[in-house]
């Protein structure tokens, strides 16, 4: 058997995603290299092995390093792992670009749209970067933290290219971290983007104390909301049904760990968004992304009842309450279309 081959990785973005992702790298024997733009955090974690800010009191691998530098960070890299925002993911790819080693890919592990465009990141990357570069989402079910920690994951990269999809597979696959592989990029990203509007639904709803019931019919519809999406823009039905879908969305609807849960939770309880957002203290995906699926909804005549009142609600449009009520105002009718034949 031969032996495990070791990888040169740079890691963009050293929140506490891009950390988590890098210390698991550093962990498989790989050698990360971790980009961020805050000089004291990356200090941190190049001097005292910690990410004080994102990942406080987690000891991170003595292997892993830090930089500020991108040129320092891309040089002799065989992989790209890109971790930061999907608001600044096309500075990011435009950035790195005149760094990137030739025979370097470039995966990234951000969900989310590109604001104002709408567009898919995987199409942002291919004009950015060019056709010729091999392009993968990591995608899944995963709270940093608990990656960070070593505790068992499952997540999934898909790929146009199956020998890259399963490169990047190799280097995060490990004893407690589990990567399967696919090729529908599209359905993986609408999935990884959607469930972040629809987990502040059902933190909405929790946060009115709405109770389990109210809670696992917004998941269930929310599901439906992504399927029916998910078919008009060509994705594969499997994908959303899957970790990229399904998981993802369970976890970040659930999980106390889902930044856009808290954010449903603190809008449920009365609080406002900006305060909300503050509290948090980070980047709160569902903000942006949430009018970039009604955009998408928009442009393939789909509707969705509860990303709409999401939309409205996040925008200061609706309250909470008066978007609960006109969900369940809606008109009674079939769960699933019935065909004419039928």
């Amino acid at each position: 058997m031969a032996a495990p081959v070791t990888r040169s990785v740079a890691v963009l973005g050293a929140g506490s995603w891009g950390t988590a992702l890098a210390a698991l790298i550093a962990r498989h024997g790989h050698r990360p290299i971790l980009w961020g733009r805050d000089r004291d955090v990356v200090e941190a974690i190049d001097a005292r092995h910690e990410n004080p800010h994102y990942l406080p009191g987690i000891r991170l691998p003595d292997t892993l390093r830090a930089t500020t530098d991108l040129a320092t960070a891309m040089h002799g890299a065989d992989l790209v792992l890109v971790v930061v925002p999907s608001h600044a993911f096309t500075e990011t790819l435009r950035a790195l670009a005149p760094y990137r080693p030739a025979h370097a890919g470039v995966a990234w592990a951000t969900k989310g749209f590109e604001p104002g465009s709408g567009r898919f990141l995987h199409e942002v990357a291919a004009e950015v970067l060019g056709p010729d570069v091999p392009l993968a989402v990591v995608t899944g079910p995963s709270f940093a933290k608990e990656v960070a920690a070593g505790l068992p994951t499952a997540l999934t990269v898909h790929s146009d290219d199956a020998a890259f999809a399963q490169a990047v597979a190799n280097v995060l696959h490990g004893p407690t971290f589990r990567v399967y592989t696919g090729s529908d990029m599209r359905g993986a990203e609408l999935g990884g983007a959607m469930k972040n509007v629809l987990a502040v639904a059902t933190g909405a709803a929790d946060g009115m104390n709405l109770g389990l019931n109210a809670r696992t019919g917004l998941i269930t519809r929310g599901l439906n909301e992504m399927l029916r999406l998910n078919a008009a823009i060509g994705g594969r039905a499997e994908t959303l049904m899957g970790l990229a879908g399904l998981g993802d969305l369970v976890l970040t609807c659930t999980g106390e760990l889902s930044r856009n849960r808290r954010l449903g939770l603190a809008l449920g309880r009365g609080q406002s968004i900006a305060d909300a957002v503050r509290e948090i203290g980070q980047v709160v995906e569902s903000i942006q992304t949430v009018d970039e699926v009604m955009r998408q909804a928009a442009r393939h005549g789909i509707e969705l009842p509860i990303s709409s009142v999401v939309q409205s609600v996040l925008h200061g449009e609706m309250t909470p309450e008066q978007a609960m009520q006109n969900l369940l105002a809606r008109e009674q009718k079939a769960e699933y279309p019935v065909d004419e034949a039928g």
